[in-house]
């Protein structure tokens, strides 16, 4: 049975052992789907570039909407990452998101879905980039799975050491505003991983587009866990 058929076989015979990531009550908060693809014209560079203007049209998206969080993302081919610099490459550059976004107010606290230990940790302190990230380790009868939480408030990273414990449910942070969290709205970029490939502190959330079946096979959908 490969990595995936694993989690999604332990997912789903130990409902028990899944925790949150962010405050939801199902049935009573709304998400709205948000996409950031070529389809969506409502979305100019002017308001993409600004990242001021950029959180005030998720917030009224989500006022509108009555919605407590946007949602999104996962294999989402993004036209949005042509703001910054940090997603191009000489050949081809990297559009394709491997995470899923929940977009919600500054300060949302942010928990672990699974006991585990910290990973690793840094400010990845770049237009675009993640700003504080948080990489988490757990052992899921016996498969290593790996969650990362990207965009996170500077103050997130204050109390943390590497190999530090952690338990379901637990708050391990808060979500950052734009001008901490590389210059974004303020959401979650959630994401698993199977193997870290040596990475520290960071890992891909975004990929070329010919990339996509490499980065699939270490990189399983979020939503399993997240259950929206």
């Amino acid at each position: 049975m490969d990595k995936h058929a694993l989690l999604k076989n332990y997912l789903q015979n130990n409902p028990a052992a899944i925790g949150k990531v962010v405050d939801y009550k199902a049935g009573t908060d709304r998400l709205f789907p948000l996409e950031f693809t070529a389809t969506n014209t409502e979305l100019t560079t002017e308001i993409i570039a600004d990242a001021q203007a950029f959180s005030n049209w998720i917030s009224n998206k989500l006022k509108v909407n009555k919605a407590r969080y946007g949602i999104g993302g996962y294999l989402e081919h993004r036209t949005i990452y042509a703001v910054s610099a940090h997603f191009d490459t000489e050949d081809e550059p990297r559009r394709l998101h491997l995470g899923v976004d929940i977009w919600g107010p500054a300060d949302t606290p942010i928990y672990t879905p699974f006991d585990g230990k910290v990973h690793s940790f840094q400010d990845n302190n770049n237009l675009g980039d993640y700003g504080p990230c948080i990489i988490l380790e757990h052992s899921l009868d016996g498969l290593t799975l790996y969650s990362l939480y990207g965009h996170l408030s500077r103050t997130s990273l204050e109390t943390l050491t590497v190999g530090m414990p952690v338990n379901k449910d637990q708050q391990i942070a808060t979500l950052g505003n734009n001008i901490e969290n590389g210059q974004w709205p303020p959401h979650l970029h959630f994401q698993l991983m199977f193997d870290m490939e040596g990475k520290w502190g960071d890992y891909p959330g975004v990929c070329k587009y010919s990339e996509m079946e490499k980065y699939k096979a270490n990189v399983p959908d979020p939503g399993w866990v997240l259950g929206f």
